[in-house]
């Protein structure tokens, strides 16, 4: 069974569960957290067993993890994403750099915010991928668009923008920034049902089948641009 690209429905606080292996970090993260009136900590873990537990205990809204920690970050959220639950997993780290990007999007991270950034940028990531949408830090994107632009143009990596029509690369561009169908309909002038239409044709061309991967695709293949980012 496929995942939908409808963001799942919220219907009380965001509940999370917080994962770092640094005890000072995780309460300055409750506070932070806990002080919002959408917002609920219903767990704290401080290496990645451990935050696998708590979401498969808990069922969070979101479980926001670190990405250094004991017992492997990207191993954590590869474990999450197969416990097939509506978790999102956003990745609080120190990393900024290409390398470490798209493997957390690869393992199933549904957003990535790093710490120097958290006091302004952490509580829209949160509600963004409570909302079943992606949040990349903007710093991170364009580290990415750079690294993946490089190899395009030396030949390493295909540019799989040439697989879509221009409207179908339209279409997904808008998709991944968050546009919904109604919206991205205005900026083309068409209508929300061609819009779906494109965008179901572009994502079985490609064999995405969620708003993630559909992000994924976006970012490889230069569909975003630093000022989208």
């Amino acid at each position: 069974m496929t995942e939908s690209l409808a963001a799942p429905a919220n219907t009380g606080p965001i509940r999370i569960v917080l994962a770092d292996d640094h005890g000072i970090v995780r309460a300055g993260l409750r506070a932070l957290l806990e002080a919002q009136p959408d917002m609920r900590v219903v767990g704290e873990a401080d290496d990645g067993p451990s935050a696998i537990a708590l979401t498969r205990q808990h069922t969070p809204t979101v479980t926001v993890a670190d990405l250094s920690m004991p017992g492997g970050g990207l191993e954590a959220i590869r474990e999450i994403t197969a416990l097939g639950l509506p978790t999102r997993v956003l990745v609080l780290t120190v990393h900024a750099e290409e390398r470490y990007l798209l493997p957390v999007l690869e393992a199933g991270g549904s957003g990535y915010v790093r710490k120097s950034s958290a006091h302004t940028d952490l509580l829209t990531a949160i509600r963004t991928v409570a909302r079943g949408e992606v949040f990349l830090d903007p710093a991170a994107t364009k580290t990415l668009l750079r690294g993946y632009l490089g190899r395009v143009h030396t030949g390493d990596e295909l540019d799989l923008g040439e697989v879509l029509s221009e409207r179908e690369r339209e279409v997904v561009r808008l998709t991944a920034e968050g546009h919904t169908a109604l919206q991205a309909g205005e900026r083309l002038s068409l209508s929300p049902k061609t819009v779906e239409t494109y965008r179901h044709r572009a994502m079985q061309k490609l064999g995405l089948t969620n708003r993630a991967e559909l992000v994924r695709y976006a970012l490889r293949a230069g569909l975003l641009t630093s000022e989208d980012a």
